[in-house]
């Protein structure tokens, strides 16, 4: 089949461009780079915001799997934050449009979202029929708002989009855990070989994760499957607490030591870094419901045994 991920260059877009291209199926990336290079895709200019020429490759397709947005992973200035909601939003009507102008329309839509939409708990874990989505819930530090108000300005786009012949399906990944270059597993790791990887302001927050293979049969699965649309979550059914996740990485790494670090520590460190303390202190307790329902069987279900499996055998890059 032919496959469109706009915004394909990143990390998940070449995991994801791999695997396709591996069964056969045509990948079109759509990047705002002309020049782009992504292994098993051919590449079509955009700038994620106006439909033109790029129109002509959704129509036909038998899937979208739109990824772009502007990284997270920066200081949450007022002209970062603008980017981030504004590459989100944009590209998302965009594809909506192109989508609804088509004679052929694909099939499905896949748009990316994220798991931090669900509020900061210590709780019950949030999966779709019940979760709580976050924004002002006691104990969050009021900064971390905005990165909610961008998911749910992102996935209130998809919603708002006329496709009625195109089934759509937001994603509310949790972080993609592998050791190919560009995911934050090679990070983790590296801190946990250093004795570095210890408990963080108590550690005590959740952590949701899915491993690569796992993220990618997932995609594939939902593709596949047409009965399954609105809000999933691509999270591993074993979220774990931080200090319990690193000590789990740590075992895995043979490093028996792992410092630990304070709150206000972490504020330095992610200023020098140029990122914010959110991507580690906000306690992500997400379960994937919908997709165990509805049949899916994960290959690497708990950390123990992903972290295990991601340090012994490392996948080329994508």
């Amino acid at each position: 089949m032919k496959v469109v991920i706009p915004g394909g260059t990143g990390f998940l877009g070449r995991l994801l461009a791999r695997e396709l291209a591996g069964r056969g199926d045509e990948v079109v990336v759509l990047s705002r780079q002309a020049d782009a290079v992504v292994p098993g895709a051919r590449v079509v200019e955009w700038d994620g915001r106006s439909v033109c020429e790029w129109a002509r490759e959704i129509d036909g397709a038998a899937a979208v799997i739109n990824l772009a947005g502007r990284s997270v992973n920066c200081r949450y200035t007022a002209e970062n934050l603008r980017e981030m909601m504004d590459s989100r939003v944009d590209s998302t009507r965009a594809v909506g449009q192109a989508i609804a102008a088509a004679a052929r329309p694909p099939g499905v839509w896949l748009q990316m979202s994220t798991a931090t939409i669900y509020a900061h708990t210590f709780g019950p874990p949030n999966d779709e029929p019940t979760g709580r989505l976050g924004g002002g819930e006691p104990g969050a530090p009021a900064d971390w708002d905005p990165s909610i108000w961008i998911a749910k300005a992102w996935e209130r786009t998809l919603d708002e989009a006329e496709t009625p012949r195109t089934r759509k399906v937001a994603l509310r990944a949790a972080m993609v855990m592998s050791p190919a270059p560009g995911g934050p597993f090679p990070i983790f790791r590296a801190l946990a070989r250093l004795g570095l990887g210890g408990p963080i302001a108590g550690g005590r927050q959740y952590v949701s994760w899915i491993a690569d293979v796992d993220f990618v049969r997932a995609v594939l699965f939902l593709v596949e499957r047409d009965d399954l649309a609105g809000p999933v979550n691509l999270a591993a059914p074993d979220p774990l607490p931080q200090r319990d996740f690193m000590a789990a990485l740590r075992a895995a790494a043979r490093m028996p030591i792992g410092l630990p670090a304070t709150a206000w520590m972490m504020e330095i460190a992610a200023f020098v870094h140029g990122t914010e303390t959110e991507l580690l202190l906000k306690s992500r307790r997400v379960v994937p419901t919908r997709l165990r329902d509805a049949g899916f069987v994960f290959a690497l279900p708990t950390w123990r045994r992903a972290a295990l499996e991601l340090t012994a055998h490392p996948r080329p890059a994508a």
